[in-house]
This record gives C-alpha cells, sequence and structure tokens, in this order.
C-alpha cells in the first residue's frame, strides 16, 4: 500500500519524512518533485529515515515524499547479459540516450529491461502440464553462450496447470503463458520476473563443495583454490592488485555467468571492463566475454548511499542465473567502500558506533551478503544444480587488515588471498603472500584433483611446493644474517628451487596473450619440471655436483618459459626439457 507524506528534514543523503504511517521498512520511495529513489530504512511512528540513492541537493522540508508500497526490487529476464546498470539497475546506456549526456542526472525514471526489443520464447511445456515453482517453463537465446530459462516464479506455491502458453516472438511485457493455481486462479506470467534485493532467492537444499572453480591462475588454483559456490576475500592495500586479481577471475574463471560489481571504485576501472571485455574471446565459447557478463557500476562519484544497494542487486541477479543452473562467479569491488556507505548512514542515523566508527552490526550484514553464496539443489520438479561464488575485494586503510571490514569478512569466507605490496612494488603479480594466504576448501577439493588431473599426484605435488617455499623464508633470516655463502649446498638448491616456483611458477603476466590463463595441464606438467629440477639436483648433489653449477644450467631458462607454451605443444616441449634437464645434470656431476 502506498503511503504519502512530506519531508521534514535533509542531512546528505538521509531524508526523514512526516505523514508515513501507512508505509513498510525497505519500501522504495520516491522523493521530491524530482522524484528521487530512496528506501525506508527506519520507522518511528509517522516518521520515516528514507536512504535516497540519487543527489539531495535542493531538497527541503515540505516537499513531497510518495511509497511506492513495494521494496527495492530488480527485473530480471532477457536483456540482462552485456548490460551494465548502476547500483540501483538503471542502465547507464539507457540513461546517456535520455539525457543525450555523458553525466547522471537527477530522478531519471528508466526501464531495467528493453521494453521494446523482441525476444524469442521456444515453450518447453504444453497446455495442460502439471509444474511448481522454478520448473522451466521455455527458454530465450538471450546471446551466442547463455539460454536464459523462463521458470516458475518461486514465490508461486502449491502445483500449478499450464492453462496457456505458445511459442513466439514477444517483448518482456507481454503475456508468454497462463499458469492456473489449486484454488483455481490464473496468474499472467511475462518474460520478466521482479524479486526483492534484500532476501535470498529460495532453492531446496545446500549442497557440500566439492568442485574447484579453475581460474588459470597458478598461485589460486593450485596453493589456494576456490571451491565452485564457495567465498573469497581478496585484501590488499591500494596499488597491490585487487582490480587486476578481480579482472582476471572475471575474465578467465570457469563460470558460466560473471557479474561483476564496481562498488565504489574509480570510474576508470570500470571503464578498463568495459573497453576489454568486449574484445577478450572466452577460451571456452571463443565469443565476446561480454556475452556471458553483466555489469554493476557504482563509482566513487556516484552518491555513497546506492553503494550500499550495488551489491545487493548484483548478488540478486546473480542468483537468479544460478536458480537456471548455471555456475555463477560474483565479483564485487570492493566491500570496504560499501561498508564506509554502511558507517556514513548509520551516522546520519544517530547510530551508536562500533569500532571505527562503522556500525555494530557490519559483521551481520556482511555475513548475510556471504551466505548467499554456494552449491544448491534448485527448485523445481527436475533434478537441476547451480553454484553461485562470491569474491570480494577489501580495501584496508594502509594496507591494515586488522581493521573491522576485513576481519569481519575473514570470519565468513573461506579463502584468503593476501595481497603483499612488497611483492607488488618487486612487479610479482599476482601479488598473493604464499605465506599468509590459505584456502580452507583443500580438503573438500582433494579427490576431485586426484580423479580430474592425469597422474593423480596434484596434491602431492602441490605440498611440496608449500614445503619449499615455507623452507626459503626459514634460510632468509640466516642468509640476511651471514650471506648465501654460508648456506650448506643442499639448502643453496633449496633457495634456487623456492627462486623458480616464486619467478618462474607463481609470478604470472596478465598481459601476455598465452601467461594470462594457464590450464591445469600446463600447472600441473611446470609443477613436475620445477620439482624434477630439485630432485635431481639433490641426486647431482649427492654424486660431487657443484651447486653453482647446477644453479647456472642453461635449462632453468627453459622451465621458465614453460609458462609461455601453448596448450597444443605442452606435452611435446615437457619431454625436450625433460631430456636436456637430465643430460645437463649428468655433465655437471
Amino acid at each position: 500500500m502506498s503511503s504519502r507524506g512530506t519531508i521534514k528534514k535533509v542531512a546528505g543523503p538521509l531524508v526523514v519524512a512526516r505523514g508515513m504511517r501507512d508505509a513498510n521498512m525497505f519500501d522504495v520511495c520516491r522523493v521530491g518533485e524530482q522524484r528521487l529513489i530512496g528506501e525506508i530504512i527506519e520507522i518511528h511512528g509517522d516518521e520515516a529515515s528514507i536512504q535516497v540513492y540519487e543527489e539531495t541537493s535542493g531538497l527541503g522540508p515540505g516537499a513531497p515524499v510518495e511509497s511506492t508500497g513495494a521494496p527495492m526490487s530488480v527485473e530480471l529476464g532477457p536483456g540482462l547479459i552485456g548490460s551494465i546498470y548502476d547500483g540501483i539497475q538503471r542502465p547507464l546506456d539507457e540513461i546517456r540516450r535520455v539525457t543525450g549526456g555523458n553525466l547522471l542526472k537527477r530522478g531519471v525514471e528508466v526501464p531495467s529491461l528493453n521494453r521494446e526489443k523482441v525476444w524469442h520464447f521456444d515453450a518447453v511445456k504444453a497446455a495442460g502440464d502439471r509444474v511448481a515453482a522454478g520448473d522451466i517453463l521455455g527458454t530465450v537465446q538471450e546471446t551466442a553462450t547463455v539460454v536464459e530459462k523462463i521458470m516458475v516464479p518461486p514465490d508461486l506455491k502449491g502445483t500449478l496447470t499450464v492453462k496457456r502458453i505458445q511459442s513466439g516472438d514477444y517483448k518482456v511485457t507481454d503475456e508468454v503463458l497462463v499458469l492456473t493455481d489449486e484454488a483455481g486462479n490464473d496468474h499472467s506470467i511475462t518474460l520478466i520476473q521482479k524479486w526483492p534485493v534484500r532476501r535470498g532467492r529460495p532453492y531446496k537444499e545446500k549442497r557440500s563443495l566439492s568442485t574447484p572453480l579453475i581460474t588459470g591462475q597458478r598461485v589460486i588454483d593450485t596453493l589456494f583454490p576456490i571451491a565452485k559456490g564457495g567465498v573469497a576475500a581478496v585484501p590488499g592495500p591500494f596499488g597491490s592488485g585487487k582490480t587486476v586479481v578481480q579482472h582476471q577471475l572475471a575474465k578467465w574463471a570457469d563460470a558460466d555467468i560473471v557479474v561483476y560489481i564496481g562498488c565504489g571504485e574509480r570510474g576508470n576501472e570500470m571503464t578498463d571492463v568495459l573497453n576489454e571485455f568486449p574484445a577478450l574471446k572466452d577460451p571456452r565459447t571463443g565469443e565476446s566475454l561480454m556475452q556471458r557478463t553483466v555489469l554493476i557500476a557504482n563509482t566513487s562519484d556516484m552518491p555513497v548511499a546506492a553503494r550500499e544497494a550495488s551489491i545487493y542487486t548484483g548478488i540478486t541477479i546473480a542468483e537468479y542465473f544460478r536458480d537456471m543452473g548455471y555456475s555463477v562467479a560474483l565479483m564485487a569491488d570492493s566491500t570496504s567502500r560499501w561498508a564506509e556507505a554502511l558507517r556514513e548512514m548509520s551516522g546520519r542515523l544517530e547510530e551508536m558506533p562500533g569500532e571505527e566508527g562503522y556500525p555494530a552490526y557490519l559483521a551481520s550484514r556482511l555475513a548475510q551478503f556471504y551466505e548467499r553464496a554456494g552449491r544448491v539443489t534448485t527448485l523445481g520438479s527436475e533434478e537441476r544444480e547451480g553454484a553461485l561464488s562470491v569474491i570480494g575485494a577489501v580495501s584496508p586503510a594502509g594496507g591494515d587488515i586488522s581493521e573491522p571490514v576485513t576481519q569481519a569478512t575473514l570470519r565468513v569466507v573461506k579463502v584468503f588471498w593476501s595481497l603483499d605490496a612488497n611483492l607488488a612494488y618487486k612487479r610479482h603479480f599476482p601479488a598473493i603472500n604464499w605465506l599468509t594466504s590459505y584456502s580452507l576448501y583443500l580438503e573438500n577439493l582433494t579427490g576431485w584433483f586426484e580423479k580430474n588431473v592425469e597422474g593423480g599426484d596434484w596434491m602431492q605435488l602441490r605440498g611440496r611446493l608449500m614445503r619449499i617455499l615455507s623452507e626459503e623464508d626459514s634460510l632468509n633470516e640466516m642468509v640476511q644474517l651471514v650471506g648465501m655463502d654460508a648456506l650448506s649446498a643442499p639448502d643453496r638448491l633449496t633457495m634456487e628451487a623456492a627462486r623458480s616456483i616464486r619467478e618462474d611458477y607463481l609470478h604470472q603476466n596478465a598481459f601476455h596473450e598465452v601467461d594470462t590463463y594457464s590450464s591445469l595441464k600446463k600447472q600441473h606438467l611446470l609443477m613436475k619440471l620445477i620439482l624434477a629440477y630439485y630432485d635431481e639436483g639433490r641426486e647431482a648433489l649427492g654424486k660431487g655436483a657443484d651447486v653453482n653449477k647446477l644453479a647456472g644450467l642453461p635449462v632453468r631458462e627453459k622451465i621458465g618459459r614453460f609458462k609461455y607454451v601453448t596448450e597444443d605443444s605442452l606435452d611435446q616441449e615437457y619431454e625436450v626439457v625433460l631430456s636436456e634437464m637430465k643430460q645437463q645434470m649428468a655433465e655437471a656431476v
């Protein structure tokens, strides 16, 4: 039910309106003569505090406020893929067309999905069929790579009967079929569904996470993998490469759909995404990456309150595609900016502040967001599985991970990719510190790697890499005190093997056409080459070889360049390098 009132006071993005007794929490409101979009976040008697998602300058007491009687919702349907929205799902390209300029104007009302475009609907059910919430009624070929599945809305209960359905060409607002419920009521179904952003979409059950989300980034896939349906955090100081990591995951992660949320980040970073993604080809389909991507752009110069809504908008869209049975990867860059919006609104509401001024409910809000990830059995009569993986960047001031947002995030996520400013300054990218990062999915994923990677020794090789890196860290303390020459020959060899792991394996060039993505097969063979050098070297040392000779073997350069070998030449090049290594080791003895 709608409610009308007037503004009592304005405090930045917060507007207090009176005469709103009939309004409800989280109702969307239209504020002022320009009908700015806002959302009720607090009610006391007939006074409602409204979080306004547009610039509030010029508003004053007495201006009209109207509640729509509906919560903040997103439109879900054909046209989402390839779109770029602001934090409250307004299409930026359409706003630009309507306003005729590059700057957002206040009060612009444009539909989230194009009302004029015609889509071809292929019915998979027939009149008289009995269906339930989540069942697929038909499909729309949205892009060359994405088939949108038109489902029975999840809020329709019980068994329903298809009264009327027909394949054909429709606009998103046209009726495509009619369902009759058990009480005999008819429900008209269009290609659009609406869903409130603050409520997670329902599913049958959550499942255990046993399949990795392959990203093509060696330090992630090998050392700190994330499961499909898992959650990860990427904290790091300014300039350490958070956005580059997020972009790499968005480009190459083994996901059917990518939802990228730029939450409070600089506009040029979203511009980079818009410029790069259409030009990049999906390695699995050969099509443009934009044909499976949805972008939410809420940049640092947009109203701060809209940041708070942007991650909910993004995750609701991601859940919609998860319900179709797709694997979805959501990138939120960054949740620190979102938390700053929470802090500002909490301060305006004069709430009791928590640590560093953040609201006391910061941790619970973060948990509610990340808990919407998961691998689920979706609603519907037929067995269907979908996964939603969430990777959130965190931007702690000065790289201090003891601050509240990072700590609250770490209590929820199971993968921690710790970005290190020192590695970034050394031009080591991705700058993920292998000594402070971790993944709690390793145990769950061991069986998958043993079964799906040739040789079944993936986790064994990974364990050996980590041990060598750990030994190097211990030896570094001695080297800093007495110098490299004071080390024994076996310890020198360990340092050389660790250097090869760091420089040849963990370092990856995001801008190199071959090295930007590394398949599991290439990762496996490169691990075997580095460890073969270490094992052969220890054997040669036992036979009297000079460690300096072993460190300077010409084959080491070939090992380092193995990551630039194309996929079709891997086996052949591996055998060549391994043969040369054994020959040179024998000559060094």
